[in-house]
């Protein structure tokens, strides 16, 4: 594992320890080494999941370690990995792992997905971050491989994120999930410096979008790096109100996409946010996957982008990190990316544009911010809510 900036780890006398990885070669890497390492546990939650060398190599080592004794459960999202072979898991399924599907697509609750990616080592390491289990996010992301990474922490968390996932392997293949309006998404406080962010299907208040609201009032150097970037009105103008109050808002988001309608959708906000003076950048090598968000020294780091899907149709996770040396990590990394990065002008705004492109811009922002969020919005009506999941223990702040 190299030095420098790919991989950072924070030796202090704080409740937890990071380890900061700078692309996806780096945490799939890490990720592999604590399987094998594993002794007792090992959960597994991935939206997409490839028959890939990556996936082969993530399978195998599963493999390995439940021949070996260790428990493993893996979950893997039935629509985000629906062209996988079901036979894929057999081998580890024959030497004594556990693998489940969530949510196989259906008429009626095909919207509603796992998007989370996380590792849960031994009960006392996680991995939290936006890599999937495929080859495309094994590169430097610079020559090869989609512009991702992550970071693994160890401490109180850990046993919080166990929690969470035992509570979602349970939903996973239920006709109907049982959650009480009101408690299906929480913030946890695993200690003064880490929250945990559970965001799941429902439309109201959101963890991520709260807390971002409240650390972006007193900010006042902002870098936020999404793949799809779809924020509500109501943020957009606080990031605004940021830029006007004198702080530094910079936005790094994909030059290229896997989803060329999310990068249709996200073009037709750059007028708006260029002219409130937010410095746009649009990441150029390759495609860009990270969702990484620093606020002076806070970091949020995990799976969800700032789009609807992330705040009210997916299940999502994301840590909040108040660490200097941590967001010193994550500013360099950005930094680093600006140089790869091309940006976005008023004046390139104004003109690139024709009024055909325009007009594609608006269907498809149109579309992900209407249309989809309305479609899962009746299927939650139709099948998700039902009194009666136990209330977790944990101290929590339950958002309606």
């Amino acid at each position: 594992m190299s030095s420098g900036l790919k991989t950072f780890r924070e030796d202090s006398a704080r409740a937890h320890r990071f380890e900061w990885f700078g692309s996806g070669r780096e945490f799939l890497g890490a990720q592999l080494l604590a399987i094998a390492a594993a002794r007792r546990s090992i959960r597994l939650e991935t939206y997409i999941f490839t028959d890939s060398s990556v996936g082969r190599q993530f399978r195998d080592t599963l493999t390995e370690a439940a021949g070996r004794g260790v428990k493993v459960e893996l979950l893997v999202d039935g629509f985000g990995s629906g062209r996988l072979p079901r036979l894929m898991f057999a081998p580890l399924v024959a030497a004594g792992g556990e693998q489940k599907w969530f949510n196989p697509p259906r008429l009626g609750r095909w919207a509603l997905r796992d998007h989370r990616k996380g590792l849960l080592i031994d009960e006392s390491l996680a991995f939290v971050g936006g890599c999937n289990i495929s080859d495309e996010y094994n590169g430097d992301g610079v020559t090869e491989g989609w512009r991702d990474g992550g970071i693994s922490i160890e401490g109180p968390v850990v046993g919080h994120l166990v929690s969470e996932f035992e509570q979602q392997w349970k939903r996973a293949g239920l006709q109907r999930w049982k959650m009480i309006r009101g408690r299906y998404r929480k913030t946890i406080e695993a200690a003064a410096e880490v929250l945990a962010l559970f965001i799941k299907p429902g439309f109201g208040k959101n963890p991520l979008r709260t807390a971002l609201r409240e650390d972006l009032k007193s900010a006042k150097d902002i870098a936020l790096t999404s793949a799809y970037f779809l924020p509500t009105p109501r943020l957009r103008a606080q990031l605004a109100w940021a830029v006007k109050n004198g702080s530094r808002v910079r936005l790094l988001l994909a030059g290229k996409s896997d989803v060329r309608l999310m990068w249709l959708a996200s073009q037709s906000l750059y007028y708006s946010l260029v002219r409130r003076g937010v410095e746009l950048f649009e990441y150029q090598p390759q495609v860009l996957h990270a969702k990484v968000m620093v606020l002076d020294d806070i970091v949020y780091i995990g799976s969800a982008n700032l789009d609807p899907r992330s705040l009210h149709i997916n299940f999502e996770i994301m840590l909040r990190v108040k660490d200097a040396a941590l967001a010193a990590k994550a500013r360099a990394q950005l930094e680093m990316d600006l140089q790869q990065s091309r940006a976005v002008t008023l004046k390139q705004v104004i003109g690139v544009h024709s009024w055909w492109v325009r007009l594609k811009c608006r269907i498809a922002y149109w579309i992900l911010v209407r249309l989809d969020p309305w479609i899962a919005r009746g299927q939650l009506k139709r099948f998700s809510w039902h009194p009666a999941e136990t209330p977790s223990r944990a101290r929590e702040t339950p958002s309606s």
